[in-house]
């Protein structure tokens, strides 16, 4: 299966997919994402699996236009149709899906404060050691301000929103700002010749596979972008004690509280986005506090333990209810 589309490709998935579910006449599946949600559910319901749920997880129509957008939409009400079940991965996603009457109140659920699979606490955790060595290998003052962007790098994730930002802090501010994910868009050549070109600090790293040592290094996490289902690097940054800047956008709204957890800003608005990194550079204790808070709210809500027994506890009602 492609992330994108290749309609040759994705009928032969989508047959395969019927095939295999009648041969092992499954009592559930359950899809992740809007096309492993359409080949999934569209297989299963046509396999006659009893049990079939599709998890929301964000929504790509969401900054298109034209008939693109229909498209993609009605995808995902295809999608909802031919589910028994849904669950929404934040509530307000599930709230924005109920005004679109692509979901109701009566047939989607979040489990509870949000996201899919929760934060490996153990793992993402603030460690005084991780954060010296990686801040030596990345050649950064023990005084600088580090920003982090973590995720894909595509237009909608606001990456471009945050380097003109970061270019456009007041030079007092000693800081660095360090870009991991995989280039989707091809973006990183026109990013690293504008940061060059201004002196600052900063490191572009690609594709890693020790993103909560990122997060340890850091002092602010960043997510500027323009659609999320929830921001699962939020709270990944929050257990390491992170605070975040995110977008006030549905999904981020859930996963940030503003001035407890982090701050939001106007998405798209990059002098709103400037003004607060200038803010949490500024704050040192200010900025901790919120990184502790954060670190408090993942451990009440957030853990891989408390999410995965929603999880366990959702599925076993609705399988019992098939029977």
């Amino acid at each position: 299966m492609r992330r994108d589309i290749s309609t040759f490709q994705d009928l032969k998935v989508l047959f395969r997919l019927i095939r295999l579910f009648r041969q092992e006449k499954y009592d559930a599946v359950v899809s992740v994402s809007p096309k492993a949600g359409l080949l999934a559910m569209t297989a299963s319901w046509a396999a006659r699996t009893k049990l079939r749920v599709h998890w929301y997880t964000g929504q790509v129509w969401v900054t298109r236009t034209g008939l693109t957008r229909t498209l993609l939409k009605a995808s995902d009400r295809v999608v909802g149709k031919l589910s028994t079940n849904l669950l929404v991965d934040s509530p307000s996603q599930r709230e924005f899906l109920i005004d679109h009457r692509l979901v109701s109140a009566d047939n989607s659920s979040v489990l509870g404060q949000g996201s899919i699979c929760g934060v490996d606490t153990h793992r993402f955790r603030p460690n005084e050691r991780t954060r010296n060595k990686i801040r030596n290998e990345l050649s950064v003052g023990r005084d600088q301000c580090v920003y982090l962007f973590l995720g894909r790098i595509t237009k909608d994730k606001g990456i471009l929103d945050l380097v003109h930002a970061y270019a456009a802090l007041d030079s007092k501010i000693s800081r660095h700002l360090i870009i991991a994910g995989p280039d989707e868009e091809h973006l990183i050549a026109g990013i690293s010749q504008e940061l060059s070109a201004t002196g600052l600090s900063f490191s572009i790293l690609g594709f890693v596979d020790n993103p909560e040592e990122l997060m340890c290094a850091s002092d602010i996490f960043c997510l500027p972008s323009y659609r999320e289902g929830f921001g699962q690097a939020v709270i990944e940054a929050g257990s390491c004690a992170l605070p975040s800047i995110a977008s006030a956008i549905y999904g981020l709204t859930d996963a940030v509280q503003d001035e407890t957890t982090g701050m939001l800003f106007k998405p798209g608005d990059r002098s709103d986005l400037a003004l607060k990194m200038t803010f949490l550079a500024e704050h040192p204790e200010y900025r901790n506090n919120l990184g502790r808070a954060a670190r408090m709210r993942v451990l009440d809500y957030f853990t891989e333990e408390i999410v995965t027994d929603l999880f366990d506890e959702y599925l076993a009602s609705k399988l019992n209810m098939t029977k």
